[in-house]
């Protein structure tokens, strides 16, 4: 009987470059917090506090960029998110620092965007899509900003516009060399802000981790409008699972219009009184004017799950926002069903975990012939790829209540990756491409992915 072979070797990010970040050493990948990865279908990027290396592991001969943004000393700024904006041929990099912004970056290493999200660390970039089908009703695709009790969210079509202008500019001239290696406060402030929403969802504790799940149904008894609301999922310590309604409207109630109102009139007569009794001759320097944040919208506290000890760590959302996958301190990953609002399963013994979601093929019934030669979206199942370090291993589960697929054996310096989402990709007329899985071993740079076929 022939030996099942579930990886598939696709190529090496090995390069000299990769010593700056912190590689030679063994286990480099894994043991270090600051180490980020993200990953594109043909690219690497890795990010350390103060640099961003992109790596092309289909092509060894390809060259590698490094990218070294312009942080601040003084409140000793680094490098906190990292991933990639893929627009049909469009691709940039993202990442978020310390202090709250959020840089854009293209291949070549030149910044195309600089703006503030909030004075705050950002912890995680998140980028999905959802597709309208029979079962979505609407299409969405946004970039998520999470931070320490707070999400932004912004829409994937208004940074293509800004994309796509910037590109344009470039082929055509438009700026010459020194204004496009001008000053990077110039640089990117070429280009308004681009429109967002953020909330305040430390209700229930600081999060660690969130995301925004979909678009959900308003709550009763209020009128309908044409605004938006968004279901949003947070993990942390003083809560493992905190669910939240997001609105798109920033208005607030009538006692807080009022003291919005009163509090700084009376202030400001005060302070005019006061000058007017105290004349102060001060001629101190203006200070630079600190960028601007935007006001919070309203975030209304659905549910939450206290269970002290047991804290949430990492989270995992699956392509239709339906299911996510949550690892605690407990060694426990549970999956949650976002729109019920509750937990359908639970795993134990996984301490140190992570998990991504995939789809592999399904086994067809023997007795049905084969109408298509390309398999479609309806031929692949969803299912759930836990990494366990220290066991060793990655488990294949079928969802919601599935059996266990496959064990994989891997390195202990491993890690699992996933290509990000492809924004305006699977359209009707192009093959369907399915979830994939990369385990890239950070100690030999060899980059695998999963097989989709159990046989």
């Amino acid at each position: 009987m022939a030996k099942r072979i579930h990886l598939t070797e696709l190529g090496c990010i090995a390069c000299e470059e990769l010593s700056e970040l912190g590689a030679g050493k063994e286990g480099w990948l894994v043991n270090n917090p600051n180490i980020l990865c993200a990953l594109d279908s043909h690219s690497l990027a890795l990010a350390n506090r103060f640099l961003i290396l992109i790596v092309n592991w289909g092509d060894p001969d390809a060259p590698r960029v490094k990218i070294r943004p312009d942080l601040s000393p003084i409140e000793a700024e680094s490098i906190t998110a990292i991933e990639w904006l893929v627009f049909d041929d469009v691709r940039v990099v993202v990442a978020g620092t310390s202090c709250g912004y959020l840089l854009v970056y293209s291949v070549a290493g030149d910044l195309i965007h600089k703006q503030m999200v909030h004075p705050s660390r950002i912890l995680k970039i998140r980028v999905r899509g959802t597709k309208k089908d029979l079962i979505q009703e609407t299409s969405s695709e946004e970039i998520c900003i999470v931070m320490p009790g707070i999400i932004a969210r912004f829409d994937g079509s208004n940074i293509q516009i800004m994309l796509q202008k910037w590109f344009q500019e470039q082929n055509s001239n438009f700026w010459d060399q020194k204004n496009r290696k001008g000053d990077v406060e110039d640089t990117g402030s070429l280009y308004q802000r681009l429109p967002y929403q953020i909330w305040n969802v430390n209700k229930n504790g600081v999060c660690v981790d969130a995301t925004v799940t979909g678009v959900m149904p308003p709550p009763l008894l209020e009128l309908q409008s044409s605004q938006r609301y968004y279901c949003a999922v947070t993990i942390g310590e003083d809560s493992v699972i905190s669910a939240y309604r997001l609105s798109e409207d920033r208005g607030r109630s009538l006692v807080g219009a009022i003291l919005s109102k009163v509090v700084p009139a009376a202030a400001s007569t005060i302070a005019s009184f006061s000058k007017l009794i105290w004349r102060s001759n001060d001629q101190s320097p203006k200070r630079k004017p600190e960028a601007k944040t935007q006001s919070f919208a309203r975030a209304s506290s659905l549910t939450c799950i206290k269970d002290y000890p047991r804290k949430g760590e990492k989270l995992t959302l699956s392509p239709s926002g339906t299911l996510a996958a949550i690892t605690d301190s407990l060694g426990r990953i549970l999956l949650l069903d976002t729109q019920a609002l509750v937990v359908v399963r639970l795993w134990k013994g996984y301490r140190d975990a992570s998990c991504v979601f995939m789809e592999m093929l399904a086994k067809k019934d023997k007795g049905k012939a084969v109408i298509h030669t390309e398999p479609v979206k309806s031929d692949y199942c969803l299912c759930l790829a836990i990494h366990a370090p220290r066991k060793g291993i990655i488990e294949v589960w079928q969802m919601r209540t599935g059996p266990r697929l496959l064990t994989i054996q891997c390195a202990k310096g491993s890690k699992l990756l996933q290509p990000v989402y492809r924004f305006g990709s699977n359209s009707s007329s192009s093959p369907y491409i399915p979830l994939e899985v990369f385990l890239l071993n950070g100690d030999s740079g060899q980059v695998s992915m999963l097989n989709r076929s159990l046989s």
